[in-house]
């Protein structure tokens, strides 16, 4: 059984869940991990010095949660996807050319060593200071955002995280968010696409 493993990094906002949702979709035997479904308990996300919950850092996650998933994907990904209804979609066994796909989707994703040395591609969403502002402002999130929290915790950790991301990261492709969704989904599309046939020849 032959796997491929496809990170979608990026800031808040910035696309990585669309483009997830677009893959799946087009990628046979493929299903989506999103990092945001471990967060910890609100309750036990830390507070900083201005009263904004940290949830922009690795220790709001339960990384070790989210490694025991992948881990259960890479032993059986036909098994782990048939027993998570909706986790994504199977080619009838006939057809099925034992190429699958992992497509793993967060913010925080390269930042954490273990998981980002298991990807075969690793492409990262961005989009300018003022449209991930615009985008952010116009969700609602579960608790709320606090006033002034997107320019004093938000927007700072994401500079901080993406300088630690790319002193760990060597092969990242760097993807514009404001391009035309279509653009971007041939673009990954190629490259992943390119992968599973060499896998398959091999």
């Amino acid at each position: 059984m032959k796997t491929l493993i496809i990170g979608i990094g990026g800031m808040t906002n910035g696309g990585k869940t669309t483009l997830s949702k677009a893959l799946l979709e087009r990628l046979p035997n493929s299903c989506v991990m999103a990092q945001d479904a471990f967060f910890k308990d609100d309750s036990l996300v830390p507070v900083d010095s201005h009263g904004f919950k940290q949830y922009d850092m690795l220790s709001a996650l339960h990384m070790d949660r989210m490694m025991e998933e992948v881990e259960a994907w890479r032993q059986d990904p036909r098994a782990f996807m048939a027993s998570r209804r909706g986790a994504g979609h199977l080619l009838p066994p006939a057809v099925d050319q034992q190429v699958f796909v992992l497509i793993i989707e967060g913010f925080l994703i390269f930042n954490y060593r273990p998981l980002n040395e298991l990807m075969n591609r690793r492409y990262f969403l961005q989009i300018p200071y003022k449209t991930c502002k615009q985008r952010r402002s116009s969700r609602v999130y579960t608790p709320p955002d606090p006033q002034g929290y997107f320019d004093r915790h938000v927007w700072p950790m994401y500079l901080k995280n993406r300088q630690e991301m790319e002193e760990m990261v060597e092969d990242l492709v760097l993807l514009d968010g404001l391009s035309e969704r279509d653009e971007l989904l041939s673009s990954v599309l190629r490259d992943v696409t390119a992968d599973i046939e060499a896998l398959r020849q091999r």
